[in-house]
């Protein structure tokens, strides 16, 4: 019996010398030679628009692996996905689609296309010129509607535009747009603030064209006001989530609109107050809900 004892004994030791002597021949490193890479990842993917779907792409994998997510550079990064994916782009422009897939092992590989979309889509498409004040251009979109003598002043970003005022003068900026009868439309926008206090922040859309130093106030669909609950602290959001203004069209918190007779309106953004230190604005909208 003892004889039995220790040879299971000397064989447990060998055992575990060889298990050792195994693990330190192993690569140390994902990509070393131990066999759990793919060295043959294919990130690419090919684009094809959609048959009776406007600015609608198709967007097709090369291959499949074990994770596979997109940027459509639509503002969202990169999402999780499958290997064929839908995309609609209601707005003109340039975008960058990024695809990247990950193997075994963790490796990962990208792959990038640009798509140009000519048009944007009669019915979502932004109406908005310049409203995400990316540059000069952008910029050169929008008119200054000066109201008050001074102290109130928007100032142009990249990327934004910021409203600072004091002592209760106002300013304001608008754009011409192009609307159909009767058919209805979003206005949007994120807004942002600190240390605002009494001061109002309104929207208008209106065929009444703005005259320069002339107060503006018709039609209002949304917006901030401090003395009625909103707009005072530090903020962030959509207008429609963070204001409480009433939409006169619709006397209820709305930012839908709607008009009788097709032509221009004038898509007026306008603030002031006692204190204002700047709200801040990017992503400006205007788009067809489909209704009507």
């Amino acid at each position: 019996m003892k004889v039995n004892l220790r040879l299971k004994k000397g064989l447990k030791y060998v055992a575990l010398v060889l298990s050792l002597f195994i693990v330190a021949c192993q690569p140390d490193e994902v990509g070393d030679g131990n066999g759990i890479t793919t060295s043959d990842l294919d990130a690419g993917f090919t684009v094809t628009e959609v048959a009776d779907a406007n600015n609608t792409y198709l967007f097709t994998a090369n291959g499949s692996y074990i994770s596979s997510s997109w940027d459509f550079d639509n503002g969202s990064g990169f999402v999780s996905g499958r290997t064929n994916e839908a995309v609609f782009y209601p707005d003109a422009g340039t975008y960058n689609v990024m695809h990247k897939v990950t193997g075994i092992g963790g490796v990962a590989e990208t792959y990038s296309q640009t798509i140009e979309v000519e048009t944007s889509d009669p019915i979502a498409g932004n109406l908005v010129k310049g409203g995400s004040f990316q540059d000069e251009i952008d910029h050169s979109e929008w008119t200054i509607l000066n109201i008050s003598g001074g102290n109130a002043n928007w100032i142009f970003n990249e990327g934004s535009a910021t409203i600072v005022a004091s002592d209760y003068n106002q300013q304001a900026i608008y754009q011409a747009i192009e609307v159909v009868a009767g058919k209805e439309y979003q206005i949007n926008m994120i807004v942002s603030g600190d240390g605002n206090d009494e001061a109002w922040f309104e929207v208008m859309a209106s065929t009444v064209e703005p005259i320069q130093w002339n107060d503006y106030a018709s039609n209002v669909v949304m917006g901030l006001n401090t003395w009625s609950g909103c707009g005072a602290g530090t903020f962030s959001g959509l207008l429609s989530t963070v204001g409480c203004v009433d939409n006169s069209f619709t006397s209820s918190r709305s930012n839908t609109v709607t008009f009788e007779t097709s032509g221009t309106i004038y898509l007026v953004i306008k603030c002031g107050g006692g204190t204002v230190p700047g709200y801040t604005i990017t992503n400006v909208e205007m788009r067809g809900t489909g209704s009507n």
